[in-house]
């Protein structure tokens, strides 16, 4: 299965304002693992960017001044996106900023241009009902090292969403998912030989055993005579024959 990890920055909110795209960052992960091959850009918006956006990704038009304009790279994106599956935090903002742009261009809608739409603020939500399941909250849960995230910045946040999202779904991973079955990889598997170590027991030392009884005297004298942890310790002769 080829997935495409996908985040983008805007000018602002709404793409129904005019509000227009001005990063898109894709890392491709084929079988779980990332290939290596991306896609980064930035782009011109051709308008002002909302100063509330921009406090919240730090790029600004004058950054953007050289850079190339959506109808100069869209059919860029659309040939990475291709027949993937989409990986995205909150996919309904992305997706609609991406159909928007594409609808200039005459380019197909994701859900045509897409094999899938996995939207993992979604599955946080059914995972962690309750609880803040933002990007930055997520890497934290999992101990995701964020410390080079000071601004939202679409690839930073697609290489963190790539470990969240292995995290989130690690029970589809199998203890033997690298070895190739098919590259005689299942003999290998077969001579595996898995020990298991003998477990350790830490016996009561003489103070601590001393220190327990005079604490279960205490109980038997709270409850007027013999407590139920001493017939634990000590069962009737049938029980403790059986």
């Amino acid at each position: 299965m080829r997935q495409i990890i996908l985040d983008t920055e805007t000018t602002g909110l709404e793409p129904s304002q005019g509000h227009r795209i001005i990063e898109f960052a894709g890392l491709e992960m084929v079988n779980r693992k990332l290939t290596g091959r991306s896609l980064h850009l930035y782009i011109h918006p051709e308008r002002e960017i909302d100063p509330d956006a921009e406090r919240v990704h730090g790029i600004s038009l004058d950054f953007l001044a050289d850079k190339p304009r959506f109808a100069s790279v869209g059919p860029e994106i659309a040939d990475f996106l291709r027949g993937a599956e989409l990986i995205i935090h909150n996919a309904p903002f992305d997706v609609g900023f991406l159909n928007a742009e594409f609808e200039r261009l005459g380019i197909e809608r994701i859900d045509t241009l897409c094999a899938s739409v996995i939207d993992t603020l979604v599955m946080a939500r059914d995972q962690f009902p309750g609880k803040r399941n933002s990007l930055d909250a997520l890497c934290d849960r999992f101990e995701i090292d964020r410390s080079n995230r000071t601004l939202h910045g679409a690839l930073i946040d697609c290489e963190l969403l790539g470990e969240v999202y292995l995290w989130m779904t690690r029970g589809q991973n199998s203890l033997v998912m690298d070895i190739d079955l098919d590259a005689g990889g299942g003999a290998e598997l077969a001579a595996l030989e898995f020990e298991r170590k003998p477990i350790k027991v830490i016996r009561a030392s003489e103070e601590e055993l001393s220190a327990h009884a005079a604490y279960l005297d205490e109980l038997d004298k709270a409850v007027k005579g013999t407590c139920l942890w001493r017939s634990l310790e000590n069962p009737p002769a049938a029980e403790a024959q059986a």
